[in-house]
């Protein structure tokens, strides 16, 4: 039995917008940071388990998909706050 292909559907979703948000106002983080802010944000963000993207998308209303990008972005909004707030020492 495999579950290569089984992935929470959120993981995209709040690496696209992390991606945004760095581009848009670029943020003075490592990597390291930036996959903290990623685990906040997902832990944030019910668990939505596909084997393809398409699985999901298809069935969703497109107030659903709406819902769904209005909560990614908040999570991640509210997870690089936490994660600035909670800087690692060096």
């Amino acid at each position: 039995m495999s579950f290569e292909n089984v992935h929470n559907y959120y993981e995209r979703l709040v690496r696209e917008e992390i991606q945004r948000v760095v581009t848009k106002k670029p943020l003075d983080v490592d990597e390291a940071t930036i996959e903290d802010i990623g685990c906040v944000a997902l832990n944030q963000l019910p668990p939505r388990y596909v084997r393809h993207d398409v699985d999901l998308v298809f069935y969703l209303s497109s107030k659903e998909r709406q819902e769904m990008s209005e909560a990614v972005t908040r999570a991640v909004a509210d997870a690089i706050e936490l994660v600035s707030q909670h800087k690692r020492s060096q």
